[in-house]
């Protein structure tokens, strides 16, 4: 089993992974990570993260540094899971540059709006702290909502109208 991730853990990997690359990249973290660096977590299962362009190098450092560092580290972004409005790259918050490498935050409202998506009760925590922490609006969450709306079909697993529901609910909460 491995350890859960503090900041600490997370700015060792990040120092690491610059390290060991030898081609400039953006590497975008996501969820927990963002919550760890963010400061309303203190720490978080694994290190969710994108690479741009994707390099074998990188995939081959993850391996070894997952071993090494004892940490669980997942290729995911919000990306993965349902539609980003284009010049995301743009709206992701840079963290710091190590070696080659630039890391960013992974846009906060395409994060936001993944968190509604998935539902669960730490991601509607996540989101009423990006919100309390001025990263994302309710107004801007709606108007990203209704950008990626027409473009759900491409995600099969993701019920429209369930997801609209759960936007609505959750920004009529704060």
């Amino acid at each position: 089993m491995r350890d859960v991730v503090d900041k600490a853990r997370i700015d060792r990997f990040m120092r690491e992974l610059g390290q060991a690359s030898n081609a400039p990249a953006r590497v975008y973290l996501t969820g927990g990570a963002t919550a760890v660096l963010s400061g309303w977590r203190a720490s978080t299962i694994d290190i969710d993260v994108r690479f741009e362009p994707e390099h074998d190098v990188l995939l081959r450092a993850i391996a070894t540094l997952k071993e090494s560092l004892q940490m669980n580290v997942e290729l995911a972004s919000p990306v993965d899971f349902i539609p980003v409005k284009p010049g995301w790259q743009d709206r992701s918050p840079f963290i710091a540059r190590h070696g080659t490498l630039s890391f960013h935050h992974f846009d906060p409202v395409a994060q936001a709006l993944a968190k509604i998506e998935r539902g669960h009760a730490q991601d509607r925590v996540d989101v009423a702290a990006l919100i309390a922490r001025g990263l994302v609006t309710p107004e801007t969450l709606r108007v990203h909502f209704a950008t990626i709306e027409p473009e759900l079909y491409r995600y099969p697993a993701i019920d429209a109208a369930s997801f609209r529901r759960a936007v609505e609910e959750v920004l009529d909460a704060l």
